[in-house]
């Protein structure tokens, strides 16, 4: 009885310190994700604002077209290696905050 409850009292203490180094990884990686978010939206307002003063100053209809379409297409890339960034962003947050438990969760399938 005395060494199940002490074995029971060192899983909940190792399931404590898995769970508090796991929401330290959880915490730098929401901030990395949090200032990858602000980096790109500050860089998108950057270079939609000089997209619309080239806009602005286009002395012709094909001129501006040209302007248009060469934004889009810049925008569009931004935007797809922006969200490919965040998706390997997101699922190193999840191996990383996994890590902690794999000797917990190995434990249970034995």
């Amino acid at each position: 009885m005395v060494q199940g409850a002490e074995e029971l009292q060192k899983l909940s203490k190792d399931n404590v310190e898995a769970a508090m180094k796991s929401f330290g990884t959880l915490s730098k990686s929401a901030q990395a994700i949090a200032v990858e978010i602000a980096d790109y939206t500050k860089a998108s307002f950057e270079q939609g604002t000089a997209a619309l003063e080239k806009l602005l100053g286009a002395k012709t209809l094909e001129q501006a077209i040209e302007i248009q379409q060469s934004y889009l297409k810049t925008a569009y890339e931004g935007a797809v290696a922006q969200a490919t960034k965040l998706g390997e962003l997101y699922t190193e947050l999840a191996k990383e905050s996994y890590k902690p438990f794999e000797t917990s969760f190995g434990k249970f399938g034995r």
